[in-house]
C-alpha cells in the first residue's frame, strides 16, 4: 500500500474529491488543458447530474441582475459548444436542446415590462397568446413569459453518460468506492493528503466538487442538502408529434419533455438532510401541480420516480474559486443551477487552479462571503 500512495502522489498533479456533473466537467477541462488529474468518486450514481430535470434557465427562474444571473448567462452561452466538443469526443449524445422555456402564470403580474437584451430576449404572452403558444394548458393559465434562448439537456439519461465517456476517452483515472473520510491539513494552511476507506491519496492541488456533501468534509464551508423529489411520464402514442414542444416553467412545478416522448416533471424542495426516499406527500404534490398546469398529463403513463440532494448554501448562491487552504479550490454550492453551470465553472476554475487566473466574477462567489 505504501508503494501504492507514492505511486499515486507522484502521477497525480490534481485531485478532485467528487464524481459529479462538476467534478467530471472540471477534470476534462484541466485534462485538456494538459494537466494530470485524477477524479475520487464514492457513487457515481448518487451525484445530482443523475436527477436533476436539466433545465437551462438562467430567465425562467427570475435570477435578479447581478453576479449570479451574468454567471448563468454566460454559461448558457457556453452550452452549444461544451456539449459539442463533448459530442465530438466522445460519439454520443448529450441530449442539449435549445428548445425555449415558456413560464405560465395564473395571476397576472403587476408589470409585463421585463428588461431584456439581444441575449436575454422574453416576451409576454396574454391568455389568448399563451394558450395558442401552448395548447392544452389548463384553465387557470391566465399568461406567461415566453424565454426562447432558455432550454434544457437530457443530463440523466445523456449528459452523465456522455462525460463519464469523456474521462475514459481522454485516460481520466475515476477512482469509484473511495469514501473520503477527512481532509488532511498542516499548520502551514495546506492539504497534505485525502484519507480515504482505500488508503491515503496525495496531489499537488485539491478540488473539493462534492456537491451536497461538501459540508461534511470541509466544515468551513455552509453547504447542505436540500432533497426533492421528482418522476418522469410517458407521451402515450410517440408516433404523434410530440405534445410538448418547450419546457413548461410554472407555479411550483416544471415540466420538462425530451425529443423522444418522455416528460420529466420536478421537484420538491425539502429542508429534511439525507433523509432518503419517495413520500406520497411529495409525489401527490408534484402530480397535482403538473395535472393543473398541463391537464392531459393525467393519462400519461408514469415511468420512473427518483429523488436526490441540491447542494445548497445559506444565500443559494455557488462557493466557487479559494478555499482556507492553499492548494485547495472549491467549486460547490450550486444548488438550482449546477446543470446550467458546469461549462463556466469548469472554463473559471481551470483558469483559476492552472494560470492563477481570478474572473472578476469569482470574488462574488468566494467562500469568506460567510466568514465577514
Amino acid at each position: 500500500m505504501i508503494e501504492w500512495v507514492t505511486m499515486m502522489s507522484k502521477l497525480n498533479d490534481i485531485l478532485i474529491l467528487g464524481g459529479g456533473l462538476i467534478g467530471l466537467s472540471l477534470a476534462i477541462e484541466l485534462k485538456l488543458r494538459g494537466a494530470t488529474v485524477t477524479v475520487l468518486s464514492r457513487n457515481l450514481q448518487e451525484a445530482a447530474g443523475y436527477v436533476a430535470a436539466g433545465m437551462l434557465a438562467p430567465q425562467a427562474e427570475g435570477i435578479p441582475p447581478g453576479p449570479m444571473l451574468e454567471l448563468c448567462l454566460n454559461s448558457r452561452r457556453l452550452y452549444p459548444d461544451w456539449t459539442n466538443k463533448l459530442e465530438g469526443i466522445t460519439g454520443l449524445d448529450t441530449g442539449y436542446w435549445p428548445c425555449g422555456i415558456l413560464a405560465p402564470v395564473y395571476s397576472l403580474p403587476a408589470s409585463t415590462e421585463q428588461p431584456q437584451s439581444d441575449d436575454t430576449p422574453a416576451q409576454w404572452l396574454d391568455q389568448g397568446a399563451v394558450h395558442r403558444h401552448q395548447p392544452g394548458l389548463g384553465p387557470d393559465v391566465v399568461g406567461g413569459w415566453w424565454f426562447p434562448k432558455d432550454g434544457q439537456v437530457d443530463n440523466r439519461r445523456k449528459l452523465m453518460q456522455a462525460l463519464v465517456a469523456a474521462t475514459q476517452e481522454l485516460s481520466i483515472p475515476v477512482e469509484t468506492e473511495i469514501d473520503i473520510q477527512e481532509i488532511l491539513t498542516s499548520s502551514a494552511g495546506e492539504v497534505t493528503a485525502i484519507q480515504t476507506n482505500q488508503g491515503p491519496f496525495q496531489g499537488s492541488h485539491y478540488v473539493l466538487a462534492a456537491g451536497a456533501w461538501a459540508g461534511q468534509l470541509l466544515p468551513e464551508i455552509p453547504v447542505t442538502p436540500k432533497k426533492g423529489q421528482m418522476l418522469s411520464v410517458k407521451v402515450p402514442d410517440p408516433g404523434k408529434p410530440l405534445p410538448l414542444q418547450q419546457v413548461l416553467f410554472g407555479p411550483e412545478i416544471y415540466i420538462v419533455p425530451r425529443r423522444d416522448g418522455l416528460i420529466v416533471i420536478g421537484a420538491t424542495t425539502e429542508d429534511v438532510n439525507f433523509t432518503p426516499g419517495l413520500t406520497p406527500d411529495g409525489i401527490h404534490a408534484l402530480l397535482s401541480a403538473a395535472i393543473q398546469l398541463y391537464p392531459a398529463l393525467k393519462d400519461f403513463p408514469i415511468d420512473e420516480f427518483w429523488w436526490g440532494y441540491r447542494p445548497t448554501t445559506p444565500d443559494l448562491l455557488p462557493i466557487l474559486g479559494s478555499s482556507p487552504f492553499r492548494n485547495l479550490s472549491l467549486a460547490v454550492g450550486h444548488y438550482r443551477n449546477g446543470i446550467l453551470l458546469a461549462p463556466i465553472t469548469a472554463q473559471l476554475m481551470a483558469d483559476w487552479i492552472l494560470e492563477e487566473k481570478s474572473h472578476p466574477l469569482l470574488k462574488s462567489f468566494c467562500w469568506s462571503r460567510f466568514s465577514e
